[in-house]
């Protein structure tokens, strides 16, 4: 097996370098609208300093729409930056604290990010991501008292990767995944995710 994945390796690498530079259908400013799968998974996230009991997740639809630039490099290489927001359906996490219910509830993220890519062929990018991420929580406690609400914006990163097809001069469909880390905000939270964006290239 280790043979064969070599041997796949050396080919593909073969064939990259000795394609000829590629014109870029993907070169300059674009905008275009995502959906996929999200999950968010969180552990010790606290609300007014009570952390959830156990770790919990859930998962949802996401929507959202993004804004970026490419700029290519070399005829193959491609280097840009993307702005993007989001929100998705269904996506409260139920768990309890101190055997009290606790509602997490992510209402919009957005994120900031650069891209780096090569060109596998004329009209196919294949590309990897990183950069900024930004979620606003609303969490709720309810006790016998009644319902204490709070939210916040959860600073994090993101990293991810995904391959982008050209279909017209102007319109491109990508598939990619991507993970966001919010675990500096007091708990762990992260965040996974499976989209597919289409793009209108200007």
């Amino acid at each position: 097996m280790f043979k064969t994945l070599f041997s796949l390796a050396l080919v593909s690498t073969a064939a990259v370098t000795a394609t000829p530079s590629l014109a870029a259908p993907f070169d300059g400013p674009y905008v275009g609208v995502t959906a996929g799968w999200n999950r968010d998974e969180m552990a010790s996230r606290t609300v007014n300093n009570a952390p959830a009991d156990a770790p919990v997740d859930q998962d949802s639809v996401l929507l959202g729409g993004y804004a970026g630039y490419n700029k290519t490099l070399g005829g193959r290489f491609l280097i840009g930056a993307e702005l993007g927001f989001s929100g998705a359906i269904d996506d409260k996490v139920s768990a309890l604290t101190q055997n009290r219910p606790l509602v997490i509830d992510p209402r919009y993220s957005f994120d900031v990010s650069a891209r780096a890519g090569v060109l596998a062929d004329a009209k196919t990018l294949v590309y990897v991501r990183g950069g900024y991420a930004n979620t606003r929580v609303r969490a709720s406690v309810t006790s016998a008292g009644g319902t204490f609400s709070q939210s916040e914006n959860f600073d994090g990163w993101q990293v991810g990767g995904g391959i982008e097809r050209a279909i017209t001069d102007h319109v491109s469909a990508r598939i990619e995944y991507r993970y966001s880390d919010f675990d500096a905000n007091d708990g762990t939270y992260n965040r996974h995710q499976a989209l597919v964006g289409i793009s209108y290239n200007f």
